[in-house]
This record gives C-alpha cells, sequence and structure tokens, in this order.
C-alpha cells in the first residue's frame, strides 16, 4: 500500500513537472509562442510506464530507486530537448535577424534609389530652366537689337528730314524778297489786277 502512495505522488509530480513545462494556451498562436504550433513534438514514449508494467517493485526503496533513475533519465531528457529547443529558437532568431537585415537592405537600397532618380529629376529641370533662360535672354537680345536699330533708322529719317527741310528753306529763302522790294511788287501786282 505504502508503494502505490509513493508510487502515486511521484506519478502526480512527474505529470505535474511534464505540465509546467510543456504546457501550451488556448489563445491564439502570437509571434512568441508561434513554435508550440509549429513544433513537432516526439512519439509518445513507452518507457515512462514500463518499469511498474513488466516488473512491479516489492519494495519501497527498490521503487525509489527506480524512480530516482527515472527522474534522471527525464531530466537529461528534458535537458537535451530544451538545448534543441534553444537551439531551435537561437537558429529562428538568427533568420528573423538575417531577414530583418535583408529588408532593411533593400529598404535602404530602395531610399537610395529613389533619393537618386529625384537628384537626376531635380538636374535635369535645373538644366531645362538654364536652357529656356538663355533662350528668353536670347530673345530678349535680339529684341533689344532690333529695337535700337528701329530708333537708329527713325533717327535717321529724322535728321535727313531736317536736312532736306533746311534745304528746302535756304532754298526759299535765296528766293525771299526785302520788304521794300515786297510793297514795290505787291503794289505792282495790285495795279495790274485792277487794269485787269
Amino acid at each position: 500500500m505504502a508503494i502505490c502512495g509513493t508510487l502515486l505522488r511521484t506519478s502526480s509530480q512527474v505529470s505535474r513537472h511534464l505540465l509546467r513545462n510543456f504546457s501550451t494556451t488556448a489563445n491564439p498562436p502570437s509571434h512568441r509562442n508561434n513554435h508550440q504550433h509549429t513544433h513537432e513534438f516526439l512519439q509518445p514514449n513507452d518507457f515512462v510506464g514500463s518499469w511498474w508494467h513488466s516488473d512491479p517493485p516489492k519494495d519501497p526503496k527498490d521503487a525509489e530507486r527506480r524512480l530516482a533513475l527515472l527522474r534522471r533519465d527525464y531530466a537529461k531528457q528534458v535537458k537535451l530537448i530544451r538545448k534543441e529547443y534553444i537551439h531551435e529558437v537561437e537558429l529562428m532568431r538568427l533568420e528573423q535577424q538575417r531577414k530583418d537585415e535583408a529588408h532593411r537592405e533593400a529598404l535602404r537600397l530602395a531610399i537610395e534609389e529613389k533619393k537618386k532618380l529625384k537628384a537626376e529629376a531635380a538636374k535635369l529641370r535645373a538644366q531645362e530652366r538654364k536652357a529656356a533662360l538663355e533662350e528668353f535672354r536670347q530673345t530678349l537680345l535680339k529684341e533689344r537689337t532690333e529695337k535700337l536699330e528701329n530708333w537708329r533708322m527713325k533717327e535717321k529719317r529724322k535728321v535727313e528730314k531736317k536736312k532736306e527741310k533746311n534745304e528746302l528753306l535756304r532754298r526759299q529763302s535765296s528766293l525771299w524778297i526785302d520788304e521794300p522790294e515786297l510793297e514795290k511788287k505787291l503794289l505792282q501786282a495790285i495795279v495790274d489786277m485792277i487794269r485787269l
């Protein structure tokens, strides 16, 4: 009877220990406990209860010794499983870190490419503005030259007209008559008209 009590206590301790270490949550998988849903568990092991069913111990000390051996073997197995689990988690972390770095690098390259394209577009716009400004300056210079030429021609015409006017006045002034002579000629013209 004592053996049964000891075995029941030990089996409940083992089951609690198992439940504590391998408990699963009812919540949906998150980033942290996603491994619980993707982890492949080992096949059930018949070794755990085999010592009781095949050859039940008659002495409680023998049962405790066997149970201690089982606990030690179980602890070794759990330790190995934990090491494997830690190794898997570390590999997953490194893989995620590699993916994050690759994503950051791709993002950085995309930003650099965007900046490069933006700089090239700005350079092209600056060249277009410079060409348009140069064309505007040439047009303005051409218009100014044409206006200056037009003004010079007008001034030249004015000078020529003034010269012609002066020449005409000079010619007419040579035909001018003095005042006393003019009076005589007017009187003569009036007399001639009266006679007619």
